[in-house]
């Protein structure tokens, strides 16, 4: 029976942030009864169709969920139950952001079987978070962490970015001593990547984006490989990093190259090696499921080729590494036979290491992975 990784999506926000390139929406609260109607008819159809599988991870993301009544993510979560079969020790989790979860919102979470949440942090620091258009403040995304452990989550996720306009060194490290003393189970740690289309990208445009330095950046990345172990945080993926027993099942499946389902305005789905993608627009979206037409505007089946390197560039973001005997197992070939140049390559440059059954990313390959994952382009 196949275990499945489910991945609702809610394409909505409260206000825009200004490093934010995802599809998400603000002013569309009136739609946001009818986008709950069509995403439990859209969750009720693929259910009926993967009726075999056991759905052991949830994630529902956005966006951010928290903007929708306690009442409507229930009745996700319901459809969800009805639809799905569910292992019993599924890991469910949502997104929030500290503005948008107050003690009613995480009770009524928890009471629909939620057990897992990454709040949005970004910053511990008010004139940061202000910088990048967050709507909370540190003292509100203290505030969360605090109320949704009272309301019984113990599985915790915080976002925290580094590389942020005016943010120094001494910002990042009062970030991460906070996550630590929130006694939180999991960070997850990103680079700011200015993306077109963004508000960032519109004030870089008109050298208006007060940037970190090359030298402070690669600081703060330092600083930050250097704090996770001493916080008691082991890094098992290049953003990722978790207490023992806490790493994040869902975002497994990602790079593990497992089968997930993504229902909602602009998700994506991977089953039997084949990619969808549903219509990004919010009203497109409703009137499509309405009228019991698939929201799916592309279909996709990698060639070999390409699917080959989707898989190396999954696995080896992953601090385990890619497994040779895996990659037979996948597209019935030796690894090296067709990748041993750019392995070798990369050992000389010091960014891979082989042993035996595994291929993984060195310390220098973690920081500069995008560079590594090109040698995997034939």
């Amino acid at each position: 029976m196949m275990s499945l990784g489910l991945y609702i999506h809610i394409p909505f926000c409260r206000r825009k942030c200004f490093y934010c390139d995802f599809p998400s929406y603000t002013g569309l609260e009136h739609l946001y009864s009818a986008y709950v109607a069509a995403l439990c008819r859209e969750i009720a159809d693929q259910g009926g169709i993967l009726s075999g599988a056991v759905v052991d991870t949830v994630f529902i993301g956005g966006g951010t969920p928290t903007v929708l009544s306690g009442k409507l993510l229930a009745a996700v979560m319901d459809s969800i139950r009805q639809a799905f079969k569910l292992a019993d020790n599924t890991e469910i989790s949502i997104e929030a952001n500290p503005g948008t979860a107050d003690r009613s919102m995480l009770d009524q979470l928890r009471q629909c079987g939620v057990n897992r949440m990454s709040f949005g942090v970004q910053s511990f620091s008010d004139p940061v978070l202000a910088a990048l258009g967050r709507i909370h403040t540190a003292g509100e995304a203290v505030q969360a962490v605090e109320l949704a452990q009272k309301a019984g989550f113990e599985n915790l996720n915080l976002d925290l970015m580094y590389g942020l306009p005016d943010q120094s060194l001494h910002d990042l490290h009062d970030s991460l001593a906070m996550a630590y003393r929130l006694n939180v189970r999991h960070l997850s740690v990103y680079g700011l990547k200015v993306e077109e289309g963004t508000g960032f990208a519109y004030l870089a445009n008109q050298g208006r984006l007060n940037l970190p330095d090359d030298e402070l950046d690669d600081a703060m990345y330092e600083a930050v490989m250097d704090s996770m172990p001493k916080l008691g945080f082991a890094r098992y993926e290049i953003s990722n990093f978790a207490r023992p027993g806490y790493q994040c099942r869902h975002n497994l499946k990602y790079w593990q190259y497992q089968p997930y389902l993504g229902l909602g305005a602009a998700a994506h789905s991977f089953i039997d090696g084949q990619r969808r993608a549903n219509v990004s627009d919010v009203q497109t979206y409703i009137d499509s499921v309405s009228s019991g037409q698939p929201p799916v505007v592309l279909i996709e089946q990698p060639d070999r080729q390409t699917a080959m390197a989707e898989f190396c560039f999954l696995a080896l973001r992953t601090v385990q590494g890619l497994s040779v005997s895996q990659f037979q197992h996948c597209f019935s070939c030796d690894f090296f036979s067709v990748y041993q140049f750019a392995v070798d390559r990369l050992v000389r440059k010091g960014a891979v290491i082989v042993a035996g059954d595994n291929v993984r990313l060195t310390a220098l390959g973690m920081k500069f992975g995008n560079q590594v994952f090109s040698e995997f382009l034939l």
